[in-house]
């Protein structure tokens, strides 16, 4: 049995991070195959790694935004060395980076009152909806990002969310494989949508829009980009709207997981996020 007490946690490298992806990919969690570059773009301190005579063993991801949000994933320990308190210790590791800043997760269910020891309160279920959608073609008002796109989109993403990531965004944006969309309405941005490629189909996230219509025109568009292949969003259960888009386009859920935080996060607007960016890194 492994002794926690041997384990070196220290700062990963974006190189590192290809273990810990491939870890996460064995678990079904199908990550984007260039997930992490943003990321590490927002914050490169974030990322842990635990060893054992120099072997990687455990991990987890607390990505800060600024000096109030931080969020945590990736929370992993190789199979073989799960049951001897090297998880605990990792984690440990990784909120301690965050300091004081509301932090939030997106985690399965039945780790919940794990999570809440570590004084995390539920705030909703998110389900991972995946097939290949079938919707009606985008009309005119949907268009591939352009660079005079970019300043609004930003103020947009903001709005969706507990903490602004700019850093992330530029790097999410220019990503090698990911295709962004933004829907433009009477010379008004009211939603973006982007799509990469991942280990078992095409990722869609983040999807943020003004209604259900905006939405359904972005994903439709979406779906043109995944060359009639299979994609997965995950897909917040609050927003019933989102719902009963996934379920229009064929897309059937599997897995839910539970989003909780430390405290309460920024006030954003939640009802525009009909798909999350990542459930691994925030």
């Amino acid at each position: 049995m492994p002794d926690a007490a041997d384990l070196v946690i220290d700062r990963a490298t974006l190189a590192d991070w290809a273990t810990v992806t491939a870890w996460a990919d064995a678990e079904g969690w199908n990550p984007g195959l260039r997930d992490g570059v943003p990321f590490f773009a927002q914050d490169r301190d974030g990322f842990f790694l635990g060893r054992l005579d120099g072997e990687p063993v455990s991990a987890v991801s607390v990505v800060n935004y600024g000096s109030e949000f931080a969020f945590l994933g990736f929370y992993l320990v190789r199979p073989d060395m799960r049951g001897a308190g090297l998880g605990l210790a990792t984690w440990k590791a990784g909120l301690a980076h965050a300091g004081e800043r509301v932090v939030g997760l997106d985690g399965v269910p039945d780790q919940q009152d794990n999570y809440r020891r570590s004084g995390f309160e539920l705030a909703y279920r998110t389900a991972r909806f995946t097939g290949i959608p079938a919707l009606p073609a985008p009309d005119s008002s949907v268009r591939v990002l352009a660079e005079r796109d970019v300043p609004e989109l930003r103020g947009y993403d903001s709005a969706c969310l507990p903490a602004d990531r700019p850093d992330f965004l530029t790097a999410w944006l220019s990503n090698p494989g990911h295709r962004t969309v933004v829907r433009i309405v009477d010379g008004v941005l009211t939603g973006y949508g982007t799509i990469r490629p991942a280990r078992d189909s095409h990722r869609i996230g983040p999807l943020f829009a003004d209604t259900e219509t905006d939405a359904r025109h972005l994903l439709a568009a979406l779906a043109v980009e995944a060359q009639g292949g299979p994609v997965a969003i995950d897909v917040p259960l609050h927003n019933a709207a989102a719902v009963l888009l996934a379920e229009e386009a064929g897309l059937k859920p599997s897995f839910e997981t539970a989003r909780m935080y430390t405290g309460a996060p920024r006030t954003h607007s939640g009802d525009k996020v009909f798909g999350t960016t990542t459930l691994e890194l925030g």
